[in-house]
């Protein structure tokens, strides 16, 4: 019984009035520069507000290959490879106002960028 209330103690602290401590945003793109602009725009929105970031954290890079033949019948063994690369960075905001929710909602970001948000 004491464990569950020291832990419902502890969880209590790092919320704040909204109900969660933390914001995670998980940004996923195909082009590395794109995706890093996205992000450097996504923490200028973030310290325009006084909020604390942690991040951004590059995680690895998801590598699809697909191989195909390159001819239906003659060449059996001609084999052409095509890779798609997926670049993501981890961003964590500590505290978020609702301003600061707000702003994110609204900006605008380029097309090919994906945005996974995480209220913790």
């Amino acid at each position: 019984m004491a464990t569950k209330e020291s832990t419902k103690k502890k969880e209590a602290a790092h919320k704040t009035e909204d109900g969660f401590g933390k914001l995670r945003i998980r940004v996923r793109a195909y082009e590395s520069k794109i995706l890093d602009a996205s992000v450097k725009q996504i923490m200028d929105t973030a310290i325009r507000y006084d909020a604390k970031i942690l991040g951004p954290i590059p995680l690895p890079t998801e590598i699809k290959k697909y191989t195909v033949n390159r001819s239906a019948f003659v060449y059996k063994n001609a084999r052409e490879q095509f890779e798609m690369r997926v670049h993501k960075r981890l961003l964590d905001i500590v505290n978020p106002s609702p301003k600061i929710i707000e702003a994110l909602t609204n900006m605008s970001l380029p097309s090919g960028v994906t945005i996974d948000v995480k209220m913790m």
